[in-house]
C-alpha cells in the first residue's frame, strides 16, 4: 500500500497531476491557476510540469471559463475548471445549468460533455460572504449535472480523478476549511466509488447524516454524545446528486432516528430532499421526525458572525437530544 499524509488541497493536487499525466486530453483552466497555482494553491506547480496550453490562465470571466470548457469537451477534451471562489459561479450560472446539462440530452446521448468545475465552497475561513456560501443545492436541484463533495483528502484524491474520467458534467465541491488538516491517502487503493455514501462510525442510538465539512463536525458531536451514553453513527453523503440512499436507509431502519447537517440554508435544501426520501421510504422505522441542522436563512453574515451561522458540535447535539426525547 502507498500510504501518504497530505491535506486535501494536496490530495487535489495530486489528484490532478494523475490526470493530467495519464490523459493528455485533460486540460485545467481558471483565474489564476497557473502562475500562481490558485488562491489556495491547489494547482501549485501544475503548469511547470505540463506547460501553460495545458494548465491555462484565464481572464476573469466565469462565463467564459465554462463556455470555452463546453467547446473544448465539444472537440473530445476533458477541461477541468476552477471558479475561485463559491460565490464567484454566478456569472457561469447559465452556462453550466442552461448549456452544459442539458447539450448531452439535446443531442440525444450522442454527444458527451466531461467538464469538471471546482468549486471552493463552504465557510469556517473567516472571509465574507461570495467568499463562503454553499450553493450545491442549485446544482444538485438541475438535471444532467452530477455533484460531489468529498470530506477527507483520501476521497478528494480519487473522486477528483472519478469526475474527470465521467463522461457526464460534475460539479465538483471542495469544503475549503478541509484543505490543510492532514490524513491518510492511499494513492494505490481505492474502495468507495464516486457516488457512494459511507459509514465513517458505526452506532445504534442515532444517525448523523452529512457532507464535506460537516463530516468532522458530526464525528466530533458523537464523540461528545458518547461521553454522555449516546451511540450515534455517523454517514458521509459524499455524493449530492445522484444521492445513494441504500446505506443511509440501513442506518436509519437500525437506529430509528436520523440528524442532518449542512453549512448551507435550510429551506430547499440538500437535507431537505433527504428528509422527504427518508420519510418516504423509511417511515415505519422512524422513532422521531427527521431533524435539520442547517445555516440559516439569510445571505452569510459577515466574517465575525460565522460561528453563528455555521452549524457546530452544540447545534448538533441539541437536535440529537431532541430525536431522542420522543
Amino acid at each position: 500500500m502507498a500510504i501518504e499524509n497530505m491535506g486535501m488541497g494536496k490530495a487535489i493536487n495530486e489528484g490532478l497531476r494523475r490526470a493530467l499525466a495519464e490523459d493528455p486530453k485533460v486540460l485545467l483552466i481558471g483565474e489564476d491557476i497557473g502562475t500562481l497555482g490558485g488562491v489556495f494553491r491547489v494547482t501549485e506547480g501544475l503548469k511547470d510540469q505540463f506547460g501553460g496550453d495545458r494548465v491555462i490562465d484565464s481572464p476573469l470571466a466565469e462565463s467564459g471559463i465554462v463556455g470555452s470548457a463546453i467547446g473544448l469537451a465539444m472537440r473530445g477534451y476533458r477541461p477541468v475548471c476552477e471558479i475561485q471562489f463559491d460565490g464567484f459561479i454566478y456569472p457561469a450560472f447559465d452556462q453550466i445549468t442552461s448549456q452544459l446539462a442539458k447539450i448531452t440530452n439535446r443531442h440525444e446521448g450522442h454527444m458527451s460533455f466531461p467538464v469538471v468545475i471546482r468549486v471552493p465552497y463552504g465557510g469556517h475561513i473567516g472571509a465574507v460572504e461570495h467568499h463562503q456560501e454553499s450553493n450545491e443545492a442549485y446544482f444538485a436541484h438541475t438535471p444532467g449535472l452530477r455533484v460531489v463533495s468529498p470530506s477527507t483528502p483520501h476521497d478528494a484524491y480519487w473522486m477528483i480523478q472519478e469526475a474527470i474520467a465521467s463522461n457526464d458534467p460534475v460539479m465538483f465541491f471542495e469544503p475549503k476549511s478541509r484543505y490543510w488538516p492532514k490524513g491518510d491517502v492511499d494513492t494505490a487503493h481505492n474502495s468507495t466509488p464516486l457516488h457512494s455514501s459511507r459509514l465513517v462510525r458505526t452506532g445504534t442510538d442515532v444517525t448523523l447524516l452529512g457532507h464535506g465539512a460537516m463530516v468532522s463536525m458530526l464525528l466530533q458531536a458523537a464523540e461528545l454524545a458518547a461521553e454522555e451514553g449516546t451511540s450515534a453513527e455517523v454517514i458521509d453523503l459524499r455524493s449530492i446528486s445522484p444521492i445513494d440512499y441504500a446505506p443511509i436507509l440501513e442506518s436509519v431502519r437500525k437506529t430509528g432516528r436520523l440528524v442532518i447537517a449542512q453549512e448551507s440554508p435550510g429551506n430547499l435544501s440538500v437535507g431537505s430532499e433527504i428528509a422527504a426520501t427518508v420519510a418516504e421510504r423509511a417511515f415505519y422505522s422512524l422513532s422521531a421526525p427527521v431533524l435539520r441542522v442547517s445555516g440559516f436563512d439569510v445571505p452569510f453574515p459577515p466574517a465575525k458572525l460565522e460561528t453563528i451561522f455555521l452549524p457546530d458540535a452544540d447545534r448538533i447535539l441539541d437536535a440529537v437530544d431532541r430525536v431522542l426525547s420522543y
